[in-house]
């Protein structure tokens, strides 16, 4: 494996336009992040607050997860089909609904229809976000420099949403989903100023009914069975038959995908293996080292008692080592290629793991945790910039949208395990 990057090192700059958009791209993309892990945090006060049962709580999680993991890749052809700005805007827009669906709720039903909304706004905006970003910035240092920018925010949004949740709870639950409507208004007058993505030739870029069914169906079924596999008080009998339907869907999707003159995913992009190598790191991270927000989220609460304050509080020296370790990527990667920098980031990763686990019985927390989360920040900030370089590296303009909604759905489909793995963080120490 080579260890210099075959693209030239060279000082570039950004014009006006690209600022503006590389702001707005990473706001947008902060939201999505900041959002996901703040609802963890505010989730016991939130049960509390409106009578929730475990059943509904779990549905808290899950009715965000579905939609967004079921509707990735066709939100993905859609924005191949009309643009990525367009459906920015939209996709937007209909987050901030949303969100204020669920921040004046007044019923658990409602929360968690706010919740599936969010999902399904989310599912088109994650895929034109990095069609956005790609299509902005031209390959090379700038586009390492603006994926370290966005990487920053995107990663650090993760650990920041715990802090902020915490603060937000302090004062009330509802803060979680309503600060982010002036965040989606600024995304919406900051789009205005990017650039569009090309589009494909009609033909090429129609959306196909049968795949679209076929594939929405047998993601929206694996990730139920994910949800119904970590719920204790699941029938049997439902449970394999959703995982037998599952399994057939995903078997029709794949034997269509193959045989259709208008696949899903683009027949091109399954040629190129650095987005391969991509999804497969962005599974790998979110189904390991990403669960490591939740886990230890819900641990100090349950098992410390900690405050949903002191809780965010304590990722604060996380958060900031994330934001170091993308500067530090967007640097390594312009003497290694990003899988040189990926398998240094997984390294850390690992051995922050390690340290947490090795020293979760230590009451102190300088003592204890905080060293794990110092060098679990670092990784965290490495993993996550290279990943999204290396999944688009060669991937065509006009490809772009859809390219980021592989990626994405890697992303998405593997953290829908957190609610599972988070039972864990639960149970009471021996």
């Amino acid at each position: 494996m080579a260890l210099t990057s075959q693209a030239p090192v060279a000082h570039a700059s950004m014009t006006r336009a690209q600022g503006i958009a590389l702001a707005t791209i990473g706001l947008a993309q902060f939201g999505i992040a900041t959002d996901f892990s703040t609802v963890y945090v505010a989730m016991p006060t939130i049960s509390t607050d409106l009578g929730m049962d475990p059943a509904m709580l779990q549905w808290l999680m899950t009715a965000y997860s579905l939609p967004f993991a079921g509707f990735l890749l066709f939100g993905g052809k859609v924005v191949d089909r009309v643009g990525a700005v367009r459906v920015f805007i939209m996709g937007s827009a209909a987050f901030g609904v949303a969100s204020l669906l669920a921040g004046v709720a007044a019923a658990d039903w409602i929360v968690v229809a706010g919740r599936a909304l969010q999902g399904l706004a989310g599912a088109f905006l994650s895929p034109a976000i990095l069609a956005l970003l790609s299509v902005n910035f031209p390959t090379g240092p700038l586009r390492s420099k603006a994926y370290a920018t966005w990487g920053a925010v995107g990663a650090s949004g993760l650990a920041a949403g715990v802090i902020l949740g915490g603060l937000f709870t302090e004062v009330t639950w509802r803060l979680v989903f309503l600060i982010n409507i002036p965040i989606v208004l600024s995304c919406i007058w900051g789009a205005r100023k990017m650039a569009d993505t090309a589009h494909l030739d009609p033909a090429r870029a129609r959306v196909p009914a049968v795949s679209t069914t076929l594939g929405t169906a047998a993601t929206v079924l694996v990730v139920l069975t994910l949800t119904l596999v970590g719920d204790s008080s699941a029938d049997l009998v439902w449970l394999v038959a959703v995982a037998v339907a599952a399994v057939l869907a995903l078997a029709a999707f794949m034997i269509n995908e193959r045989h259709s003159v208008t696949p899903l995913v683009d027949r091109q992009l399954r040629k190129i293996k650095n987005l391969r190598r991509g999804a497969l790191a962005a599974a790998l991270y979110m189904s390991s080292v990403g669960t490591e927000f939740f886990i230890v989220t819900l641990f100090v609460q349950e098992q410390r008692g900690f405050s949903p304050l002191a809780a965010g509080m304590a990722f604060l020296p996380m958060a900031a080592l994330t934001t170091v370790g993308n500067v530090l990527a967007g640097r390594l990667l312009k003497a290694w290629t990003a899988p040189v920098v990926l398998i240094l980031g997984f390294g850390l990763s690992a051995a922050g793991l390690l340290m947490l686990t090795a020293m979760l019985t230590v009451e102190s927390f300088w003592i204890g945790l905080l060293p794990g989360f110092l060098i679990s920040g670092l990784s965290h900030g490495m993993v996550f910039t290279a990943v999204f370089v290396l999944g688009n590296t060669g991937v065509p303009g006009a490809l772009s949208g859809a390219a980021g909604v592989l990626l994405a759905a890697a992303t998405m489909r593997s953290r829908r395990s957190h609610p599972n793995v988070t039972d864990s963080a639960r149970a009471p120490q021996s």
